[in-house]
């Protein structure tokens, strides 16, 4: 008799070398194997002629627990995930999700207005608008003839 070996299709691959990739991730939560810490958010920063915005994707953060400030021309966003009672059931598969505080900060550009610095959350994604001092702000400058 013989055995075929078949090659694993891709998904599979990708499935296993994730699960392998997980194991070797230190669990600094309970005893359910779930990750917590701090973690990153993935962050967007744009450059437009009368601003600066930054863009993080904050999934599951309420903006109650969300801070920003401005010390010494960096900008500091920081908070807290809190991890979410889930249903006990009889058996868990696996926890995936990271839970705990996160920190990301900028230097913020002297032509950046301080005092006009606004921020927003909406679909889990919190933006932060810095708008650009008058004199930052390019400008046509007209040609005069004699």
């Amino acid at each position: 008799m013989f055995l075929i070996h078949r090659p694993l299709d891709t998904g599979t691959r990708l499935n296993q070398l994730f699960d392998e990739t997980l194991r070797a991730w230190p669990t600094l939560g309970g005893q359910d194997g779930s990750l917590v810490g701090s973690w990153m958010p993935a962050v967007d920063v744009l450059e437009e002629s009368d601003t600066v915005r930054i863009a993080a994707e904050l999934p599951g953060v309420k903006p109650e627990d969300v801070k920003i400030s401005l010390e010494n021309g960096v900008l500091t966003i920081c908070g807290q995930k809190h991890q979410v009672a889930e249903e006990k059931t009889e058996r868990v598969h696996r926890y995936e999700r990271t839970y705990g505080s996160f920190e990301r900060s900028f230097r913020v550009p002297e032509s950046v207005d301080a005092d006009k610095i606004r921020a927003g959350f909406e679909n889990g994604v919190l933006t932060v608008t810095l708008p650009k001092v008058e004199r930052a702000k390019p400008r046509q400058i007209p040609v005069e003839t004699r």
